[in-house]
């Protein structure tokens, strides 16, 4: 990636949108081509809800929540799948970043990580 940031992913928009609610924040995904998923696999509690997009071959932004998390927290994680069928099925390949979304002021955290280390 060259020039990586919030922007690049569609999710400043998202968040401008979102106006510090994670639940809005949650139903736009899908709107911005992220594929909203069942987990079914060891590493979150069956039935969390993942949203997944491809930002380059094989690597995924992630978005999940817990099934039985309240308040709604986001885990947000980059992570290296051989493809998109197995996420939510298998364990990633490689976890490259991960961050607790617990209000819409994480954001900021999460594009400051994008663009030091890409």
């Amino acid at each position: 990636m060259t020039e990586v940031s919030l922007r690049s992913f569609g999710l400043i928009q998202i968040k401008k949108e979102a106006k510090m609610n994670i639940e809005k924040l949650l139903k736009s995904l899908p709107g911005y081509d992220f594929k909203k998923l069942i987990n079914k696999s060891q590493k979150f509690e069956p039935g969390s809800t993942i949203y997944a997009k491809e930002i380059e071959n094989e690597i995924f932004l992630l978005f999940v929540v817990l099934k039985d998390e309240s308040p709604k927290d986001i885990h947000s994680f980059i992570a290296y799948f051989d493809s998109f069928e197995h996420i939510g099925v298998q364990e990633p390949k490689e976890i490259m970043f991960y961050q607790l979304i617990s209000k819409i002021q994480d954001f900021h955290y999460f594009e400051k990580y994008l663009n030091v280390h890409h």
